[in-house]
């Protein structure tokens, strides 16, 4: 019988999705790629293979698990395996970079944004941005890792020499324009199966780390008058967050790039105007706000691999 294949190198990630599959009764099988090796005199089994790499999977110390990855879903295309987020999925998601040339080519706005190799060339992409504060991150990070805002030269060249700076795994800094969000927000757009799910709003002034998933979740208690100590609302789902045309732009680049399960981040500025700034293909929903919202993405996500599995056993 065939089944569900979920290519990942994080339980902790993947665990919610087996649960929402194990309730609908769809075969699955976890295919775990922190370590493994690819045989290509070997034919792969029949089925759905979904693509869950993180592009964070070096801070868990799998450092080459989407570099396998990417090799194996070549050779499940090669053999016409349908996968659900395959190679170019994985190219997007292990670079920022990649990320806002297929944004671009696409006509969606991303900000300012340098890419640069070695300390003296940081310092010269943040010269040529001339724009202040601005934004140093990870080309390949995830969970906004090694992301800060940088005031001034003399801030940024100190970072660089000293014991915080750490490079990112690829080797590359970018230097991006900082974009204040108006309301102190960020939004994620989640889209499964190319259709647009639902949009989260974070909270973002207090920390760059905004993963969602519950196992990543930042410490943030607040004090009241009264002495108790309670949680802030850092994620929340809500309508209207995207126009109609906006979800329509976000879905041509997903059809563009084959992606069919993402979640888009972004920011809109005083003046309404939106930046893209993260395409995150291996996406986290928050466990808090769907309970309040009523509304759960791994349960839809695990239709639509139910789906999907059903359409491949009927044309077979």
């Amino acid at each position: 019988m065939n089944k569900v294949y979920i290519i990942h190198e994080n339980m902790e990630w993947t665990k919610h999705l087996i649960d929402r599959l194990e309730m609908l009764e769809v075969p699955y099988e976890e295919w775990d790629l922190s370590e493994g090796l690819i045989n290509l005199s070997e034919t792969p089994p029949p089925g759905i293979y979904y693509n869950r790499m993180s592009a964070s999977s070096h801070t868990r110390g799998y450092r080459f698990a989407p570099e396998l990855t990417d090799h194996i879903l070549n050779w499940l295309e090669l053999h016409g395996r349908t996968v659900i987020n395959g190679p170019e999925a994985i190219e997007l998601e292990v670079s920022k970079l990649k990320q806002y040339f297929a944004l671009n080519k696409v006509g969606i706005l991303t900000p300012k944004t340098i890419g640069a190799v070695g300390i003296q060339n940081i310092i010269q992409a943040a010269k040529t941005l001339n724009e202040w504060p601005f934004i140093i991150k990870h080309n390949r990070a995830g969970k906004g890792l090694g992301v800060h805002l940088i005031y001034s030269l003399e801030e940024l060249t100190e970072y660089l020499n000293g014991v915080e700076f750490e490079d990112s795994i690829d080797g590359i800094s970018l230097v991006q324009q900082y974009i204040e969000s108006a309301s102190g927000k960020i939004v994620r757009a989640e889209f499964i199966g190319g259709e647009f799910f639902y949009s989260v709003e974070i909270e973002s002034n207090d920390s760059f780390e905004l993963c969602p998933a519950d196992n990543c979740q930042i410490p943030n208690s607040l004090e009241t008058n009264r002495g108790e100590t309670i949680q802030p609302v850092k994620f929340k789902i809500k309508e209207n967050l995207l126009t109609p045309l906006e979800i329509k732009a976000y879905q041509n680049f997903l059809t563009e790039n084959h992606i069919q399960v993402a979640a888009l981040e972004f920011i809109r500025d005083a003046q309404g105007k939106m930046y893209t700034y993260d395409v995150n293909t291996n996406t986290n929903y928050n466990p808090d706000a769907e309970q309040e919202s009523n509304t759960y993405a791994m349960l839809e996500l695990a239709s639509y691999l139910k789906k999907k599995l059903a359409q491949e056993n009927t044309s077979n």
